[in-house]
């Protein structure tokens, strides 16, 4: 077992992260978001997943200083919002989710979406890990067409990059694509968004039943088998702990086939789409209250 309570995998730039981590994505923060790192803290959780979008970063770092648990034992992934890009501008956001975190690195920041000033952002991303400000950098919701746009024209190659996942939309492509320079394939709604079809299919139901575990477990270690870290959220205790509890079974090759033979090969979300990039950032303002 690893500094972190929980097994690690490694990065292509050599750093150990912790293969699952705790989601706070749509977690509000006016309390909620404080007390559910807080329980996932308590339960075991090393990796905390946030973003400047999520606007909650503030809440993220009190719950870890007020943990008591050793910095150096706790991953902490923070994401850079489009509106940032240009490169004078992410310079400043790196600052801020510093300041807001209350933290003097984050383990590992993300480009949070591919579009726009992908370039000048990566670039301030770039300058910050060589500073020490980020330990390892990566990017978020890549498809195989804009990591083949943007990435050959990076310096460092992304250690990570995190996207839809679950049994229903396996990446294949995009895994093939990562895995010949070993980045890492972080999986947000690893549970589909908690798909009632795919918590009930018959097969992973099955499994479940013959560890004693329930089908979002068995989903969990399935995709950490596959050596993708995950990050399941819920703001109910019970809940956070059994989306931890994946350590003590290990699903047979059989049943890890049973699970691949899910995937649909199409996701509930197309980066590739036309006008995403226009849309995400009409969605989300972050400096509407600065």
């Amino acid at each position: 077992m690893s500094k972190y309570n929980v097994p690690t995998f490694k990065l292509n730039d050599g750093n150990e992260i912790p293969v699952i981590g705790f989601g706070t994505f749509q977690i509000p923060a006016d309390g909620t978001t404080y007390n559910a790192v807080k329980d996932a803290l308590a339960a075991g959780y090393r990796h905390i997943d946030t973003a400047a979008a999520y606007m909650n970063e503030q809440e993220v770092g009190k719950a870890i200083k007020d943990s008591g648990i050793p910095r150096d034992q706790i991953w902490v992934t923070s994401k850079m919002w489009l509106q940032d890009y240009k490169y004078e501008d992410a310079k400043k956001a790196i600052e801020t989710s510093l300041n807001k975190l209350g933290l003097d690195y984050i383990d590992l920041y993300l480009l949070h979406q591919p579009y726009g000033a992908v370039d000048e952002a990566w670039k301030a991303v770039e300058e910050a890990q060589k500073a020490g400000k980020l330990r390892s950098i990566g990017v978020s919701n890549m498809t195989p067409k804009l990591w083949n746009k943007f990435v050959p024209n990076f310096d460092v190659t992304p250690a990570v990059n995190q996207v839809e996942f679950n049994p229903y939309f396996q990446q294949k492509e995009l895994r093939e694509i990562l895995a010949k320079d070993d980045v890492r394939l972080e999986a947000w709604a690893p549970l589909g968004q908690g798909n009632a079809d795919l918590l009930h299919e018959p097969a992973i139901t099955a499994i479940a039943e013959k560890y004693g575990k329930n089908a979002g477990q068995v989903i969990l270690r399935f995709e950490n088998q596959e050596g993708i870290v995950v990050f399941p959220k819920s703001v109910h205790e019970a809940r956070i702990k059994s989306n931890l509890d994946i350590f003590d079974f290990e699903l047979t090759d059989e049943e890890m086939d049973q699970i691949r033979a899910l995937d649909k090969g199409k996701g509930m979300h197309d980066p590739d789409a036309p006008g995403v990039g226009e849309m995400l950032l009409n969605a989300y303002d972050i400096h509407a209250n600065d």
